[in-house]
């Protein structure tokens, strides 16, 4: 049995209040591959970097996981049969998802790929120009000014340029210099 889009819908009620709880932003919940292969994949950023660095993926992963197994005790089989879990920073590229993205990154490049033909296209590249209501506005490469509904967009990601480069707030990447030192005190005790 393959996970349905309910379930996915199930699953983020179960996984957002974790996600929540530390702070951070749901971003995507998503079920990749097929059978033994299946990964259950969760994206999430902290609202102050729009990243989670490795520490707070894997925090939220442990979250995540033992609320899984608290609810599946429970008598509710939240995802049928073996998954891996993935819990990931959306990255500079990230996907957008939410409407929230849509306006956060206009002025930035960006692919989107519509679950059927607006106006002749069904595959949009530009510049996002941004949402208004449910209409999100794009200026294609080749179209010109296009908008589309929320609901019709099946994917959209935004294009590595370095103007997204540029605008993308750097990690924070305290404690970076401690993990090494730790490491470098376990060589010294081998």
């Amino acid at each position: 049995m393959e996970t349905r889009l309910a379930d996915i819908a199930r699953l983020t009620e179960v996984i957002e209040p974790e996600a929540r709880a530390l702070g951070f932003e749901l971003v995507r919940v998503k079920m990749t591959g097929s059978g033994e292969e299946r990964t259950l994949q969760i994206m999430a950023e902290d609202p102050a970097t729009g990243q989670l660095v490795v520490n707070q993926c894997m925090e939220l992963s442990r979250r995540v996981s033992d609320r899984i197994d608290a609810v599946e005790e429970e008598g509710e089989e939240l995802v049928h049969g073996a998954y891996n879990l993935e819990v990931s920073s959306p990255g500079i590229d990230r996907p957008l998802t939410r409407p929230k993205d849509y306006a956060e990154w206009a002025g930035h490049e960006a692919k989107i790929s519509l679950s059927e033909k607006v106006d002749g296209h069904r595959n949009l590249t530009g510049e996002l120009v941004g949402i208004e209501g449910d209409m999100v506005s794009i200026d294609d490469n080749k179209a010109g000014r296009v908008s589309v509904p929320l609901d019709k967009i099946h994917a959209a990601q935004l294009v590595f340029t370095d103007k997204l480069l540029a605008a993308t707030r750097p990690l924070d990447m305290s404690g970076v210099d401690d993990i090494e030192e730790l490491n470098e005190e376990e060589e010294a005790q081998d």
